[in-house]
C-alpha cells in the first residue's frame, strides 16, 4: 500500500512522512527539490511540482491514498492545479485523497466530492509553528513581538497532532465523506504563548502592540493579496468561535491527548535562540 504524500517537505508532510515510516509503509514524497528533502532511508522521492501537475503524473500509479494540501509554500498562493491533481489521481487509481482544507467549500473539495474516490477532509485551526513564522526573527534578536491584539485566543495545534490525524485517515477505514476541524487542548493568547515560549527560552519576551495600518503595511510588504489581509485581520481582532473551541478530535481519532504548546516549546526553542 503506497501513500503519496504532496508538500513532502512542508509544516505537516513531513511530519505525515515520518509517521509513516514509523508505522513501516510506503511512502512515495513529491518534492520540489529532492537533493535538500532529507528523507528517512526508504522513502521513494518523487521530483515534481504541485503547480504543474504533468511532473509527477506517473508517479500516481499505484498509489492507494493520497494527502493534498490546498496552498503552497508561495506567499497566499493557494493552489489553482489542485482540480487538475484531483483529475489525475482518479484517472491514475487512486482509491483514497485526504485533504488539508483551509475553509473546506472550494473548489478542489468540489472536484474531490465528485470524483469516485474517498475522501476526508482535515480543517486545523491556526498551527503552533506559526510562532516561528511570525516570530522568529523578532526572538532572536531581542526585539518585541508585535501584534494587532495579544489578548485574542485560539486553540493552536501541533503540526505533529494534525499529521497523526491525516496518517489515521489514510491508513484506516470509517473516515470517508467527513470534515473534521482539528485543535490543541487549550485556547491560548499571544500573551499566553510568549510566557509558555519564555519560560522555555529562560527569558522575557517583550510584546508591543501594533496598529491596523501597521498590520496592513506588514502583511502587504510580505506579498499578502487583500483577501488574505482581510482573513488575517479577522483571525487577529475578532475570530470565529471555531478557531478558540476546544474540540477532543485529535484524541477521539488517535487515541492520544493533542500535544499542549509547552510541549511544543520544549521541542522548538532552539529555533528561536
Amino acid at each position: 500500500m503506497t501513500i503519496f504524500v504532496t508538500g513532502a517537505t512542508g509544516t505537516v508532510g513531513r511530519h505525515i512522512v515520518d509517521q509513516l515510516m514509523e508505522k513501516g509503509k510506503e511512502v512515495r514524497a513529491l518534492t520540489r527539490n529532492p537533493d535538500k528533502a532529507g528523507f528517512p532511508i526508504g522513502v521513494e522521492v518523487v521530483k515534481g511540482d504541485l503547480m504543474a501537475p504533468e511532473t509527477f503524473k506517473e508517479a500516481l500509479h499505484g498509489v492507494a491514498a493520497m494527502y493534498l494540501l490546498t496552498s503552497s509554500d508561495q506567499v497566499g498562493n493557494y493552489l489553482e492545479t489542485n482540480a487538475e491533481v484531483v483529475a489525475l489521481a482518479e484517472e491514475a487509481g487512486v482509491q483514497k485523497v485526504c485533504l488539508l482544507t483551509v475553509y473546506g467549500d472550494g473548489e478542489v473539495e468540489q472536484a474531490i466530492k465528485n470524483s469516485t474516490m474517498k475522501w476526508t477532509f482535515v480543517q486545523p485551526v491556526g498551527f503552533m509553528w506559526n510562532a516561528v513564522d511570525n516570530w522568529q526573527e523578532a526572538i532572536r534578536n531581542g526585539k518585541p513581538v508585535r501584534e494587532l491584539d495579544g489578548d485574542v485566543r485560539g486553540a493552536i495545534i501541533h503540526e505533529a497532532d494534525i499529521a497523526a490525524v491525516f496518517v489515521a485517515t489514510l491508513l484506516e477505514e470509517g473516515y470517508h465523506g467527513q470534515l473534521y476541524t482539528l485543535t490543541g487542548p487549550e485556547a491560548l493568547s499571544v500573551h499566553d504563548q510568549l510566557d509558555i515560549l519564555g519560560k522555555a527560552l529562560e527569558t522575557k519576551i517583550p510584546f508591543e502592540t501594533i496598529s491596523l495600518d501597521e498590520a496592513k503595511k506588514r502583511w502587504q510588504e510580505e506579498g499578502y493579496d487583500d483577501e488574505s489581509i482581510e482573513f488575517f485581520i479577522q483571525m487577529s481582532t475578532n475570530p470565529p468561535e471555531m478557531g478558540y473551541t476546544v474540540l477532543s478530535t485529535v484524541e477521539n481519532i488517535t487515541g492520544r491527548p493533542a500535544r499542549t504548546f509547552a510541549d511544543w516549546a520544549s521541542e522548538n526553542h532552539h529555533l528561536f535562540r
